[in-house]
């Protein structure tokens, strides 16, 4: 698929766009935005890790979140070089309600558990890629060029977490992914106290 296919094929994912006030509060806080990225990266690396740990025995997880889990340590060192060079501390901010909010509909326990783990994971790279794309043309040329070098590899691990949810389901995930599609919709149109790389309409910048 072209990166134009990709890009096409999340927005019919994902059951909204990201709203435009979230793109204009992010260019007037890059700052944080930067900073939250590199929160997302190693939060999204840790998740691969625990399902590698977790499910030992599936050969393909285990192929697909190892690879995962190395591009998502790589993009965290690439925010943060950037964050150096541009005078960023790194510190803490805190999360947004955005990933919590899509995992306590998470059921628990076996097959179920695992199915809707990968379907979550599917839903956040894809809203991650397309505000990277969102994002790209109004950024500078350097944050510009690194957002779209991102939009291939996090289009493809939404595409992984979503073969996978399917593999192991053992049954039909569509009506399971439409009900985390309204999930996710809500969570990024409704208003947030503060501007996350994930959050929803922020009512405080």
């Amino acid at each position: 698929m072209t990166l134009d296919e990709v890009l096409q094929e999340i927005d019919a994912f994902l059951g909204c766009p990201t709203p435009d006030v979230w793109v204009r509060v992010a260019l007037e806080n890059q700052e944080i935005l930067l900073i939250d990225h590199a929160n997302c990266e190693k939060k999204a690396a840790t998740t691969a890790m625990n399902l590698l740990y977790k499910h030992i025995d599936r050969d393909d997880l285990l192929k697909k979140m190892s690879q995962l889990a190395r591009e998502e340590l790589l993009h965290f060192e690439q925010v943060v070089n950037i964050m150096k060079e541009r005078d960023i501390a790194y510190r803490h901010v805190s999360s947004s309600r955005y990933a919590a909010g899509l995992r306590e509909a998470v059921r628990k326990g076996g097959v179920d558990e695992l199915t809707d783990v990968l379907i979550v994971g599917a839903f956040i790279e894809a809203r991650s890629c397309e505000r990277f794309a969102k994002l790209a043309p109004f950024l500078d040329d350097k944050l510009a060029k690194f957002y779209r070098s991102l939009l291939r590899s996090e289009g493809r691990h939404y595409q992984d977490y979503l073969t996978l949810a399917a593999q192991y389901a053992g049954g039909p995930i569509t009506d399971r992914v439409g009900e985390f599609r309204e999930l996710e919709r809500q969570l990024i149109e409704s208003p947030d106290d503060s501007f996350r790389f994930h959050s929803g309409v922020p009512a405080v910048a």
